[in-house]
């Protein structure tokens, strides 16, 4: 058996928190947007089609970094992939803070937008790829709990920042989590899958050292890594590849998983939560307080499902999440039209968008960038990651865009866009109990190798 030191400059918490860095970005810029809003909002004279515009750009920059970040893995390795990206998102948050008009406010929300979507279709395939099988779930959420802290970072500085109507600051504080993402990430290693496909073993087992705390069974986990690596060499992926054969009926998961994590309306939440609460009567700084109520929810239950992931299972917490979603949005919708009391409508409103957020993050916050890059076998991970980000940030841009134009008093309104979120959940609930698959406890390789077997393809799974 080859002995391997472990490589003693870098330990597991170091590498997974900076691993897990990324998200913040990700979290930070979508949720500053909702405090960003109500203030040139009135300075320029935005229109609700305006809003859903300057909001959903940043989606659509991501889909262009989505697209970008298969070839990008392959080549420069998941680690320079995020490294670049986090460089991206300092470039267009300078843009964002000075954009003198909305014309150049939407172009820098286009180039923050191409980093996002290049860090958060690689951030879950990094730490996928790092973490031993049994933490495998609660070291992928960590992405997530990344995120809702980013998120909640935003409204903590749009509430410090709104009675001096600061908003270019606002922006401005992206600089910081980039900065130390791009620091941190100068110093961490490339993860053993891609090393060994790229001919550098050795340097495999160091990080597997390294990242798992022991040199035990290294052999056997490279070995693994060597069997699926072969299998995929007899021809190059190509996208139509995710769609046929043993692979398909994942490509399927995680495009599901994609669509439905933003269509379940997370976004429209956090990107005009108090933008709707001033449109029922809420002062500004209420409306942006409310926001940070939000955001704390957001981190507690997301940090909490770190405990339990690998525990309770990934489907599990999916079902439940759709559950409370569907409640509690029916709830709001109710409160919206039943009750005109601005106060008291306000408060209820509060209520039911926390308890939407503690569903939502008990399930498709965390689980769902845990299980997309789970799925997918080696050879498609990187390209399965990408189309995955891309429909997601596709389907997110398409919530941010319309839910200006239906929550508008003239068409379905604040109540009628609630009623139909919880639509969307309903029949989310009874296509991931149809569909999704359970992963935990699995190493990506057994998830792999046991497809194969399924479909009778060369492999079988072992242990």
């Amino acid at each position: 058996m080859t002995q391997t030191a472990p490589a003693r400059h870098i330990g597991r918490t170091t590498l997974y928190f900076f691993g897990a860095l990324g998200g913040i970005l990700f979290g930070y810029d979508l949720g500053v947007i909702s405090g960003v809003l109500p203030f040139i909002g009135k300075l320029w004279a935005l229109t609700s089609w305006d809003k859903g515009v300057i909001t959903a750009s940043l989606s659509v920059g991501a889909i262009v970094g989505a697209l970008l970040s298969s070839r990008s893995n392959e080549i420069l390795g998941r680690r320079r992939t995020i490294m670049a990206a986090a460089g991206i998102v300092v470039v267009g948050t300078l843009a964002a803070s000075f954009a003198p008009a909305f014309a150049l406010l939407v172009v820098s929300r286009l180039v923050i937008g191409v980093g996002i979507g290049l860090s958060s279709s690689t951030v879950p395939t990094y730490l996928s790829e790092l973490a031993p099988a049994k933490w495998r779930g609660a070291l992928g959420a960590l992405n997530q709990i990344f995120i809702v802290l980013g998120i909640l970072i935003a409204f903590l500085v749009s509430y410090g920042l709104g009675p001096s109507s600061a908003w270019r600051w606002m922006f401005a504080g992206a600089i910081v989590p980039a900065v130390i993402l791009l620091a941190g990430l100068a110093f961490l290693p490339e993860t053993p899958r891609w090393l060994v496909q790229n001919g550098r073993e050795d340097e495999a087992r160091r990080v597997l050292a390294s990242a798992h705390g022991t040199t035990a069974d290294l052999d056997g986990e490279i070995a693994t890594i060597h069997e699926v690596i072969r299998l995929d060499t007899e021809e190059k992926p190509r996208i139509r590849d995710l769609f046929s054969g043993f692979v398909r009926p994942m490509a399927v998961v995680a495009l599901l998983l994609a669509i439905g994590q933003q269509f379940s309306g997370v976004n429209a939440i956090n990107a005009y939560f108090p933008t709707m609460l001033i449109g029922l009567g809420f002062a500004t700084q209420a409306a942006l307080l409310s926001g940070v109520l939000l955001g704390v929810t957001k981190f507690l239950f997301t940090a909490w499902v770190v405990f339990v992931v690998d525990r309770w299972g990934r489907k599990p917490l999916l079902l439940i999440g759709n559950v409370v979603m569907v409640l509690t949005l029916a709830g709001a919708g109710l409160v919206v039209l039943n009750v005109h009391d601005t106060s008291t409508r306000g408060l209820l409103m509060l209520v039911m968008m926390v308890l939407y957020l503690v569903g939502y993050e008990l399930g498709w916050g965390a689980v769902v960038w845990v299980m997309m890059a789970e799925v997918f076998p080696l050879k498609y991970r990187a390209m399965g990651m990408g189309v995955s980000s891309v429909v997601l940030w596709a389907a997110t841009g398409i919530v941010s865009a319309v839910f200006p134009l239906i929550s508008d008093p003239g068409a379905l309104g604040i109540g009628g866009s609630m009623f139909l979120f919880a639509a969307v959940n309903v029949v989310l609930f009874a296509l991931t109990r149809w569909l999704v698959p359970e992963t935990k406890g699995r190493t990506l390789e057994q998830i792999e190798l046991d497809l194969r077997a399924r479909q009778g393809v060369s492999g079988r799974a072992r242990g």
